[in-house]
């Protein structure tokens, strides 16, 4: 059994994620931290939040470890507040994009970066074998509250960033824990404001909690209908943010390709962190600066690591996930916003500067696949992969496959119960064509499987 994925332990509620499992992960967690440790907690908005922190915190105090407790609270805020007030370990209860009936627990550092593998190794060891420390009645944590965090990152941020914009700003949080929050920071920073989707809302119900082209574009009207300029739209814990202005969604690779080419440009580190989903595209929006882009496995924490190895200046993934090192070695959605808001008079400047990168033509599908059959599956597709005859074939995170004008992924999801084809190309034919063969791989590797 695997507790952690890519992105910490995460399931459905009320199958994979219980109260029971998420008291016994309390006590792991506990045990692995030294008697008297003091950590805190967050949750998002889910309507779970408050039974899984209940019982994770029962967990953690038995083992003489205190908890608090900070409420419903962003990512990047918790992640920040980690270090910023001297806490062992920061715990958010979240399912970040997945649907209303996940949820699940990610671990940070004080360094800011998420736990290790190792780290997480360690937990799930003691979890599995139940090797949990018993603190003596007279040790056992408390529980403490922090009512102020928000205010603290809005102070540390502000004193990182002077913003100066004259834009109009759309801010969607989708219903999730930046409901509020960003809108609030984002006008003590001087920035005229326009929420939409404001209201802290478990179910989700203004939109998905994954913020795509496709659930924006009520965003969108709204930013068209207001006369604003961008929109900046979150998803479920806010460590991913994407925008949009009057003309629709600015994509994924366009805007880490843009705000990558904005740090280089104005740091000494030409060295830029992404991992194997990311697209080529990146690649031509920093040559230009002499910088080069280094690939990894996925997940903010592999890329956080990465970023250390090679001393980036940046680190990304192609769903918008930003790590700028200035805030930390978190993914910071808020940071990154401004910093982009920051850097432009008007969004126009970003679609004028995509269009002077090569057309490339990227397509991501996602194929339902039993967490339980996911190995079995791609041991199955790797033989025939080399079929496609490809220039080269990386197994650093899936599947990936290297032609000369094209490049296919085929990886199964740490996060959810599928399995993704991606595939990037210099000619909409050939991406179809490498698409295609991708997803047959799948599909038939899983009707074998199954049989």
């Amino acid at each position: 059994m695997s507790l952690f994925g890519t992105s910490g332990v995460r399931g459905i509620v009320g199958q994979d994620i219980t109260p029971s499992m998420l008291l016994s992960l309390g006590k792991a967690i506990g045990s692995a931290l030294p008697l008297q440790s003091d950590v805190c907690m967050a949750t998002d908005t889910r309507l779970s939040g408050d039974m899984l922190k209940s019982s994770l915190t029962a967990g953690i105090l038995s083992t003489g470890v205190n908890v608090t407790h900070l409420g419903t609270a962003p990512t990047p805020l918790l992640a920040y507040i980690t270090r910023a007030l001297g806490f062992q370990t920061g715990i958010m209860i979240t399912a970040s994009h997945n649907p209303p009936q996940f949820n699940g627990v990610k671990l940070w550092n004080p360094s800011t970066i998420g736990y290790s593998p190792q780290q997480e190794k360690t937990v799930e060891t003691i979890f599995l074998q139940k090797t949990f420390r018993e603190a003596h009645w007279k040790q056992l944590g408390h529980i403490y509250t922090n009512a102020t965090a928000s205010e603290t990152y809005f102070k540390d941020i502000s004193n990182k960033i002077d913003v100066k914009t004259d834009l109009r700003v759309v801010i969607d949080p989708g219903n999730g824990a930046a409901s509020h929050i960003a809108s609030r920071l984002f006008r003590k920073l001087g920035i005229e404001v326009f929420p939409i989707n404001d209201e802290p809302d478990g179910r989700f119900s203004s939109r998905p909690s994954e913020p795509r082209e496709d659930t924006l574009q009520g965003t969108i009207s709204y930013l068209q209908d207001e006369g604003a300029d961008i929109a900046v739209c979150f998803d479920g814990d806010a460590d991913r943010v994407v925008f949009c202005d009057r003309k629709g969604f600015l994509g994924y690779n366009e805007m880490i390709s843009f705000l990558s080419h904005k740090v280089v440009e104005a740091v000494s580190g030409k060295v830029v962190a992404t991992t194997v989903e990311t697209g080529r595209l990146l690649d031509h929006a920093v040559a230009h600066h002499g910088a080069s882009v280094v690939r990894g496995r996925v997940g903010d924490v592999a890329v956080a690591h990465l970023m250390q190895q090679h001393s980036a200046c940046i680190g990304v993934e192609q769903v918008g996930v930003y790590i700028m090192p200035h805030m930390g070695m978190h993914p910071d959605s808020f940071y990154a916003a401004l910093f982009l808001l920051n850097t432009i008079d008007t969004p126009e400047q970003i679609r004028d500067y995509i269009k002077t990168l090569p057309r490339l033509y990227f397509s991501k599908k996602s194929i339902p696949c039993p967490n339980e059959l996911k190995e079995k599956v791609m041991k199955t597709i790797q033989p025939t992969a080399g079929e496609l005859q490809p220039e080269e074939l990386t197994m650093l995170d899936g599947i990936r496959l290297e032609f000369s004008d094209s490049w296919l992924l085929i990886r199964p999801s740490g996060t959810e119960p599928i399995i993704r084809v991606i595939c990037e190309s210099d000619s909409h034919s050939h991406m179809n064509q490498y698409q295609q063969e991708g997803v047959a791989m799948v599909t038939d590797a899983l009707k074998e499987v199954e049989s």
